[in-house]
């Protein structure tokens, strides 16, 4: 109820603003700031969503987002094009990855509680290891060790498992697979990982399938479900891949290095590459995802660290996650309304549907026009329907 009376007043409240200015400044003289401006006011429709309901970790992906469309605008511009070329590297979906599992991981380590709980949950259910193990490791990165090694060794008894731990430093492979060799380990937690990662992607790509492609399911159910069932195994096989690649990696770099809190970000860093095995369409989604959720952490790590920064928190806006958003959706709709084919299909579509814009199949892929206002844009579409779209003058 809430969320749709947000999105409701989100998409009024931006035609509103947007036909305001276009009636009082002229749709020419408008065009290039009219979105931008409409999208700012629009934002603070998050309030909707309930007083005390913070959403800081939707608003940062929401403009991150907002900075990838940003940026591909960049990249076609003749003028700065230069400027964004890094932001097309093919791999940088990889390397973002990277670095969010560097925060992450190490953050749900050293410091949990800059995470929110539910995705420390989802972290201690695929991380696959008893919470003694996770807080031993935390005490010898600070130099505490020895305060949890019992708890740990009566864990691997209960696996009929052998932990040599003493208040060794050296100790850390121990804490994290008993007896075990560090590959064997690798082996092993992957299959273990897999069945655990089954349930999470079978939802996930199985109840769209229905819902999306119902009807040519009953005509030709086979391709679909092939295609459901390798995309189950594909996202399965890289979770697993990311969950037992992070103890590989940090079992790696403490042979050879001591276990403190930079090593823990160091050696969580390659986790990321486990991303690789995903479609290329789907890298960046869950990087954008992790990267959120790793700024946000950062975010909390760094001013609790320092007296100064804490002190600014404390004189922050109380809804830093409205003014995170009113950014991310004034870019947004600006390049809505001005820079359509900057937009991923599916998203286009979203945005369409959320303004009560015609979806016909003709139009699915809506006429790549740059528009005057929310009721030119709505104009456009249906002329395609039958006719080649006409531009208002100052709309080229």
């Amino acid at each position: 109820m809430r969320y749709g009376l947000f999105l409701g007043a989100f998409a009024g409240t931006f035609s509103t603003v947007d036909e305001v200015l276009s009636a009082i400044g002229g749709f020419q003289r408008t065009a290039g700031w009219r979105a931008f401006v409409a999208g700012a006011m629009a934002g603070p429709s998050l309030l909707l969503t309930g007083p005390d309901v913070q959403h800081t970790s939707m608003a940062i992906y929401i403009l991150l987002r907002a900075a990838v469309l940003a940026a591909r605008c960049g990249i076609k511009s003749e003028q700065f094009g230069w400027l964004f070329r890094p932001f097309a590297w093919q791999h940088g979906d990889v390397a973002l990855m990277c670095l969010s599992s560097s925060q992450i991981l190490s953050a749900w380590i050293l410091k949990p509680e800059s995470l929110p709980s539910s995705y420390i949950s989802f972290l201690n259910k695929h991380g696959g290891k008893d919470k003694s193990v996770i807080n031993s490791l935390r005490d010898i990165a600070f130099s505490d060790q020895g305060r949890h090694f019992d708890i740990v060794r009566k864990f691997y008894k209960s696996m009929n498992m052998d932990a040599p731990l003493d208040s060794n430093i050296n100790t850390t492979c121990s804490v994290i697979h008993a007896n075990q060799g560090c590959l064997s380990h690798f082996i092993s937690f992957l299959g273990q990982a897999y069945l655990r990662s089954l349930p999470v992607y079978v939802p996930v790509y199985l109840i769209p399938a229905i819902i999306v492609h119902r009807q040519a399911i009953l005509k030709k159910p086979l391709p679909i479900f092939l295609k459901t069932l390798i995309g189950t195994v594909r996202s399965s096989l890289f979770l697993s891949t990311y969950c037992a690649s992070a103890w590989f990696w940090t079992c790696i770099l403490f042979r050879a290095t001591r276990c403190e809190p930079a090593s823990i970000a160091v050696s969580t860093f390659p986790t990321g590459l486990a991303v690789s095995i995903e479609k290329k369409s789907r890298r960046m989604e869950i990087a954008l995802y992790c990267f959120a959720r790793a700024l946000e952490s950062f975010a909390i790590c760094f001013t609790d660290g320092d007296a100064m920064l804490s002190k600014w928190k404390s004189k922050a806006p109380k809804r830093v996650d409205v003014v995170l958003f009113s950014i991310a959706t004034s870019i947004i709709m600006h390049c809505y309304a001005q820079e359509r084919e900057v937009f991923r299909s599916k998203y286009l579509n979203v945005l369409d549907w959320i303004f009560g814009i015609p979806h016909d199949p003709p139009i699915m892929q809506p006429p790549l026009v740059k528009v005057s206002s929310m009721s030119h844009l709505l104009g456009v579409l249906q002329d395609s329907k039958g006719h080649k779209p006409t531009l208002l003058p100052g709309t080229s």
